[in-house]
Order: structure tokens, then C-alpha cells, then sequence
């Protein structure tokens, strides 16, 4: 399948300025709310363990903090770039302003392929990069957290390279180890919403979850939490894949051993069962739920026709290109929306920070009742619009969101 390039900023305020214009808003306001409010770019220098010096740019994109500090997540990636990055930031705007969370949105990166790099390289790597964008970083003005190809590890670097300058402050990442403030249920969170959001979506359209299937495209973080959660409910998970590939199996692959194999050997490849199919025919095989939760417009106008499935449930940034969107609304695919789908994350996120600050730990059964709370809430607030405005669940979800981060704006009297 040829690859498709995506301006990813560009696809994010179409989807803005189709919501904006359903709700009336003011041109000059609406120009304003779709720009970021700072880009930073910066060079990342590594000392490599052969003694030669490799440089990297980074970046860091605060988008809008009308209703609270800038929020997003740092990755790691070849293909991490100043326009990726943009629209990432703007995505977490909305994201956090439909699950009425306080902040912002922000997002960062490192434009580097990390299994290349030794652990001590990563680790250098990480810290330097963290200085770099240390003037506007905060507690109380933007908190990163991990994304793509970063984990609880390298944040606890970035909390350590913060703390040395401004005393002990768990506060300034969120997906930390929980032997340092990280908070219980926070390495789940995303996939968890995820499995709300298609538990919603089965009772919406009047389906039985136990007698439903689906296709996990991406078996990182999220995808397999998402899996795992689907599985336990009774939904036969026929296919998932990876890097490597994927697997299928049409009585529903064993999400549980899957999930072993994969953390010993971080790939699925070798798995004992199902049969070997490659991305592209996975993204066609029959299904109720699609899932793609691997990275960003994976699914376009060239192979949107081929789509074999009854839902898709955005579980990565952006992985619906905006013609894509177009194709799947003629085949009557419904499409669930990243900034409501994968919200979990950053809601746990802000659990957790407001955690740090009151130096006091949740119960993870407290966390999971409240990010229940946030999820299902989200979703029926969009779902009423949608049926009310008659648009898209994506429109309705922008409608919500944009409506907040306005009202914020007008009110601060910007």
C-alpha cells in the first residue's frame, strides 16, 4: 500500500474549523483558537557511548492554557516533526477541555528512533532534552508526560533533572513509576477508556459485546490494555499487530498469553497461534471494532474503501486522515473520535498530578471510578449533541470541546 503524507496540523483544523462553523463562533476568535500560543525548537546534543557526538532537535508545542496549564505527552520517533507535533498539541486542547479536565494543550518530541540508543544514551538524551525546554516548564505552566516510545522511566529522569534545580517535584510529569508519585491505574488509563468508549458505543447502537469482535492495530501501551479489557468482557479479539505484523485468528486470539509473550519479547512476532497477515490486510479483515492504536493517519483515502468493519475507535492520535473520514461516512462506518476515545491517559494524568499536589495517594479503585465517571460522561455529552445537531460523532466531539476552551477565552477577556 503507498504511503500516504499527511499535513497533520492542517487535517486537525479542518476538523476544527468544521466544528467552529457549526457553532457560530467568531472569525477572529476562531483564527485565534487554532493557532499555537508558543513553538519551541531546540538542539538536542548526545555524547554517544563510542565518544562521538550525535545531534537531535526536539520540540515543544504549548498550544492553549486559557482553562489550565499546558498538558501533553513527549515522543520519541523518526518521524516526529514540527507539524506532528503542532497538531498533537491541538488535539490535547480539545482532548482535555471534552473531559473537563483543568489544562491546556501541549505536546513534545525528540526526533530520533530510540531503539537505536544504548539505555545510557536514551537516558543522557532525555535529560539534555529536558534542560533544553526547561524555561517553560512548570508545575503550574506545562506538564509533560509520556507518548510514543517513552515510558514511566524516562520520566522519572525528567522529574529528576527538574527536582536537582527546584527541590523534590513529582508534580511536573505524570506517568511517573508509583515508587515516585506515579498514580495507580495510570498505566491502564488509556487503554481503559478506550474499552469504555466501545462499551458506550455497543449500548448506543444496541449491540452485545460478548457476541462482537475486534481488531487491535497496534499492540503497544493502549492497544493491548484495550485488548486485554475487551477480552475479559467477552469480545473475541480476532487480530492484532505490531511492527512486525500481525496476527489473526478468527476464533479470537488468546489476549492473555498474547500479552505475556509480547512484554518478554516485545513483539508479537513468533506468537504460537493465529495466522501471520500483514497490517495492510488486517486494516480490511472483517470486524465490529476496528482499533487503531498504533500512530497517525493509518488510515486514508487509499485504503478507506477497503475498511471492512462497522466501527473504527480512534485509539491513536489522529490515525483517520480527513478524506478518510469522508470515505467511511459514505460506508456508513462510524468513526469514535481520538480526543474522546483516548482521553483516559491524560484524565488519569490530571488524577495524578492533583495527587502530587495534595501529597496524598488514591486507592486505584478510586481512580477507575472517577475515570469512569469522566468517560462516560464525555461520551454521552457527545452523543446528545450529535443527535441533537446532527453531525458526527468527530463534529460533535470538536463542538463540545471548542465550546468550553471559547467560553474560557471570553470570559478571561482575551
Amino acid at each position: 500500500m503507498t504511503e500516504v503524507k499527511v499535513n497533520n496540523f492542517k487535517a486537525c483544523c479542518d476538523q476544527f474549523e468544521r466544528a467552529a462553523d457549526k457553532l457560530g463562533l467568531d472569525e477572529k476568535l476562531s483564527q485565534s483558537l487554532m493557532m499555537p500560543d508558543r513553538e519551541l525548537a531546540v538542539e538536542v546534543p548526545l555524547t554517544k557511548d563510542d565518544g562521538t557526538l550525535e545531534v537531535f532537535r526536539g520540540y515543544r508545542i504549548q498550544h492553549n492554557n486559557a482553562r489550565g496549564p499546558f498538558k501533553g505527552g513527549i515522543r520519541y520517533h523518526q518521524d516526529v516533526d514540527l507539524d506532528e507535533v503542532r497538531a498533537l498539541a491541538s488535539l490535547m486542547t480539545w482532548k482535555t477541555a471534552l473531559v473537563d479536565i483543568p489544562y491546556g494543550g501541549g505536546k513534545g518530541g525528540i526526533t530520533v528512533d530510540p531503539r537505536s540508543l544504548s539505555q545510557r544514551e536514551l537516558e543522557r538524551l532525555s535529560r539534555t532534552f529536558f534542560r533544553r525546554i526547561g524555561p517553560v516548564i512548570g508545575i503550574n505552566k506545562d506538564i509533560p508526560a509520556p507518548d510514543v516510545n517513552t515510558n514511566s522511566q524516562i520520566m522519572a529522569w525528567f522529574m529528576d533533572e527538574y527536582s536537582q534545580h527546584h527541590g523534590h517535584s513529582p508534580a511536573i510529569v505524570t506517568g511517573k513509576p508509583i515508587d515516585l508519585g506515579g498514580s495507580l491505574g495510570r498505566e491502564a488509563a488509556t487503554g481503559r477508556g478506550v474499552f469504555i468508549t466501545i462499551r458506550e458505543t455497543a449500548k448506543e447502537f444496541e449491540m452485545d459485546l460478548s457476541e462482537s469482535t475486534a481488531i487491535i492495530q497496534g499492540f503497544g501501551n493502549v492497544g493491548s490494555f484495550a485488548a486485554s479489557f475487551l477480552h475479559e468482557s467477552g469480545c473475541k479479539v480476532v487480530a492484532v499487530s505490531d511492527v512486525t505484523g500481525g496476527l489473526y485468528d478468527p476464533q479470537g486470539l488468546d489476549i492473555p498469553a498474547l500479552r505475556e509473550y509480547a512484554r518478554a519479547n516485545r513483539v508479537i512476532e513468533g506468537f504460537a497461534r493465529g495466522k501471520s497477515v500483514s497490517n495492510d490486510e488486517l486494516l480490511n479483515t472483517g470486524c465490529d471494532f476496528l482499533v487503531p492504536a498504533a500512530l497517525g493517519g493509518v488510515i486514508h483515502k487509499m485504503n478507506a474503501g477497503g475498511l471492512n468493519c462497522k466501527f473504527v475507535i480512534e485509539a491513536a492520535n489522529g490515525p483517520t486522515t480527513p478524506p478518510a473520514d469522508e470515505i467511511l461516512f459514505e460506508k456508513k462506518i462510524v468513526v469514535m473520535p481520538d480526543i474522546l476515545t483516548n482521553a483516559g491517559g491524560v484524565t488519569v494524568s490530571y488524577f495524578e498530578w492533583v495527587q502530587n499536589l495534595q501529597q496524598f495517594r488514591w486507592e486505584e479503585d478510586l481512580v477507575n471510578e472517577k475515570l469512569e465517571h469522566k468517560m462516560t460522561t464525555a461520551y454521552h455529552e457527545v452523543n446528545s449533541l450529535r443527535k441533537d445537531k446532527n453531525v458526527s460523532f468527530r463534529t460533535a466531539a470538536f463542538m463540545v470541546a471548542i465550546d468550553r476552551v471559547a467560553r474560557t477565552v471570553k470570559l478571561r477577556g482575551f
